[in-house]
């Protein structure tokens, strides 16, 4: 009988075959957007295209053939309930604002929870030709190069990544901003919020914070954080809120004090 960690490297194998093959698929798309009917959800910002679904039913039916048990969601077609202890979390292409509008700043986002932890996340940037990958107990790499945090950066001698939504209010995004940069820090917000928690994990952002993010968005990325020696504040995966969204804080060593009170914690408690 295999062993969690068997099952899990099992896992990490199968997310990141997946991630090469679903991301040649979007780059492609990507080349040739001029083609694609875009369609809109919740307002005229919130934009999804063929190649958002697409993508996504190459992923889920790719983890159907190999793992039949598992559940998955992802975020155009929903959650699929499994018998098993792992359900697969994934946006076929994270930053579709960017995709439709021809930057390179999106990605496709895997990962695999089991008992509602991130235990394998995988990300690949195809613009950039950059695959981060991580699993448990074994690490984070970015195109096969281990990635471990500096705990000496802080949001002021580095960069912090924001994100925003309309399911926040300008005022409560104003604010935040006004906080940061008063704390002597400076930011950046590039349309991803998955790929901006991948540069927390990789060193070019000290963290990321947004107020309101869904699952799909953020566990491959807390994955790689944790793995590189990071820290995120808990997101609540049980039953059904696996399904809404919540805050996203993640942080390298240096940074966690500041985004907790910057993002309104009361404390902070590792993942």
């Amino acid at each position: 009988m295999q062993s969690t960690q068997q099952h899990i490297e099992a896992r990490l194998k199968l997310a990141q075959e997946i991630a090469l093959e679903a991301g040649a698929v979007a780059l492609d798309y990507f080349n040739n957007r001029d083609a694609l009917v875009i369609e809109t959800k919740r307002d005229p910002q919130d934009v999804v295209s063929i190649a958002d679904r697409e993508v996504e039913n190459l992923i889920r039916d790719c983890v159907a053939r190999s793992f039949p048990e598992d559940g998955f969601l992802g975020e155009e077609y929903g959650l699929i309930a499994g018998t098993s202890d792992f359900i697969w979390v994934v946006d076929p292409i994270d930053g579709t604002s960017p995709f439709v509008n021809g930057m390179p700043n999106w990605c496709v986002s895997i990962a695999v929870l089991s008992e509602g932890e991130p235990v394998v996340g995988v990300i690949n940037a195809p613009c950039h030709s950059e695959i981060y990958s991580s699993a448990r107990g074994m690490g984070a790499t970015l195109n096969g190069k281990v990635l471990t945090l500096d705990d000496t950066r802080t949001i002021r001698n580095s960069v912090t990544g924001i994100g925003a939504n309309n399911y926040v209010t300008p005022a409560f995004v104003a604010s935040m901003v006004e906080d940061l940069l008063a704390s002597g820090g400076n930011f950046i917000r590039n349309g991803s919020g998955a790929l901006m928690l991948a540069y927390v994990a990789a060193g070019r952002l000290v963290g990321y914070y947004e107020p309101y993010m869904h699952a799909w968005d953020c566990m491959a990325g807390f994955c790689l954080v944790r793995e590189a020696g990071g820290w995120f504040h808990p997101f609540l995966t049980e039953g059904e809120r696996l399904t809404k969204g919540a805050p996203v804080i993640a942080a390298a060593p240096g940074a966690i004090e500041d985004l907790s009170r910057i993002a309104g914690l009361t404390g902070k408690a590792a993942a």
